[in-house]
């Protein structure tokens, strides 16, 4: 199978079944009009394919994904010593779980641990954590990246109100305006499915190497992010997800998901309409109809004609 004619059909039929696909959603604005989509392939081989929009987007909690890379790197488990590890079962913005676990965030990727992660980057680099993950992407992608003045300026008082609430419970040592500005910053990134791709492709390296210590940590940590993907990675949808698609993945509210194949690929899908849960309609259903095709997932080998 080729991997560039299996994205453009699936973009294809995207473009031609988008109303029907979004009918059929329990979507959050039931009467918005299909927007663009855009579906990218960046393998460990070194090639990155792509089909449909290739218009920028925030990343918004997408960059959730690398903060919690950086301070597995920093810190390794002692992360989960401030944050869970479990899908909470509330929406990703509520106080009400931080209340019954007196100020612990059930996991990393809803507002709250994200917060606290963002929160340790602090701690670790001072004021060079405002930028931790926009220069790691930049890295990674190998250009710099712009930011979303939008998002910049949003409104931020839940979350405000989520630290101080962390704060009453000793969960939070920095300043609020420190933690506030380096989360906005991560959620501003803007990006294109190809270079979003790009940026995840290291997370894709998660074979053991007992004999390079260095690089069995690195394979250790990954793993441990990719599992809280797979069970967090979409709120409330993460089990529905797993179902119907099979690999870790993380959405944000700028319609981007970013999807990890172990050892072959990152995955960027793109659509700005979302379902109830935030997550892109046409995304979800892009990146199952590419491992239908392929037999990527992390529970079973892919398919043996696909290159």
């Amino acid at each position: 199978m080729n991997l560039a004619q299996t994205l453009a059909d699936i973009a294809g039929e995207i473009e031609d079944q988008a109303a029907a696909i979004e009918a059929e959603a329990d979507a959050k604005y039931p009467d918005a009009v299909p927007g663009s989509f855009g579906i990218a392939v960046a393998t460990c081989d070194g090639d990155v394919i792509s089909a449909g929009s290739s218009d920028r987007f925030p990343i918004q909690s997408i960059g959730k994904v690398f903060a919690v890379d950086l301070a597995l790197r920093a810190r390794e488990d002692r992360v989960f010593e401030r944050v869970g590890r479990e899908p909470s079962g509330d929406p990703f913005n509520s106080l009400v779980d931080l209340e019954r676990t007196h100020g612990l965030p059930r996991n990393p990727f809803i507002n709250a641990g994200a917060l606290v992660v963002v929160d340790m980057l602090v701690e670790e680099f001072g004021a060079a954590a405002c930028d931790k993950v926009v220069d790691l992407i930049a890295a990674e992608i190998g250009h710099a990246v712009r930011l979303d003045d939008e998002v910049l300026t949003e409104g931020g008082d839940l979350n405000r109100a989520m630290l101080s609430f962390m704060r009453h419970h000793g969960n939070l040592h920095g300043s609020d305006d420190a933690v506030m500005d380096a989360y906005a910053r991560q959620c501003a990134i803007m990006l294109d499915v190809a270079d979003l791709a790009r940026a995840g492709r290291f997370l894709a390296t998660t074979r053991r190497r007992p004999d390079d210590a260095a690089a069995d940590c690195r394979a250790r940590q990954t793993r441990t992010l990719l599992a809280l993907m797979m069970t967090c990675g979409h709120y409330d949808a993460s089990g529905d997800f797993a179902v119907r698609v099979g690999l870790p993945a993380k959405s944000g509210v700028g319609g981007g998901i970013l999807a990890i194949a172990p050892q072959l690929a990152s995955i960027a899908a793109w659509s700005p309409n979302l379902d109830q849960h935030g997550n892109s309609i046409l995304g979800v259903r892009a990146l199952e109809m590419l491992v239908a095709r392929t037999g990527w997932s992390v529970f079973g080998p892919p398919l043996e004609d696909v290159g």
